[in-house]
């Protein structure tokens, strides 16, 4: 038995705005690198989008997870690298959260509220993208309609013009003989 020391830490982990596209994703990539370096996650929520004060790696604005998690006091050197490594995140801070009481962590589990939030953007995008599909077949069945529309005014004066030529036409008869 290792009589290494397990202590309580509070994550802030930074991702472009862009993730609010995928939240679910960004996620689950926190908690997967907490979960493979032997961490044991107590508290986890989305907690903000905000405005940088500053551009980091060309974005102004970010999406902000907070995590309160257990771990030995060895693994919080591999959970810095793997976030440093992480191609995802844009930046990432791990402190002690030995002075914060339980009840103030256990207040901050948003994880149903997460969940929640995925839902309404994911059913806004399919109502957007039906929209939009509508909003395409209606502009297709108008420019079909305006299509025949050309095409029948075309006609109509084609044939409006027909009976004129004819009308206008010099009158040439001429006699040919079948005698030889």
């Amino acid at each position: 038995m290792s009589n290494e020391r397990i202590r309580t830490y509070e994550g802030m982990f930074l991702f472009p705005q862009s993730a609010t596209a995928n939240l679910q994703e960004a996620a689950d990539h926190v908690k997967g690198i907490l979960e493979r370096c032997g961490a044991t996650i107590s508290s986890f929520q989305k907690w903000d989008d905000r405005r940088l004060a500053y551009e980091v790696q060309g974005n102004k604005r970010g999406v902000y997870f907070l995590a309160y998690f257990t771990a030995p006091t060895s693994a919080l050197a591999e959970i810095e690298r793997r976030c440093n490594l992480s191609e995802e995140l844009l930046r990432s801070m791990v402190t002690s959260a030995e002075h914060i009481p339980s009840e103030i962590i256990e207040a901050n589990e948003g994880q149903e509220d997460l969940a929640a939030e995925i839902k309404i953007r994911s059913e806004k995008k399919s109502d957007n993208a039906s929209k939009s599909d509508s909003k395409i077949s209606k502009k297709s069945e108008e420019k079909t309609a305006k299509a025949t529309e050309t095409e029948t005014e075309e006609v109509a004066e084609v044939i409006e013009e027909a009976p004129e030529t004819t009308k206008n036409a010099p009158e040439t008869t001429e006699e040919v003989s079948t005698e030889a």
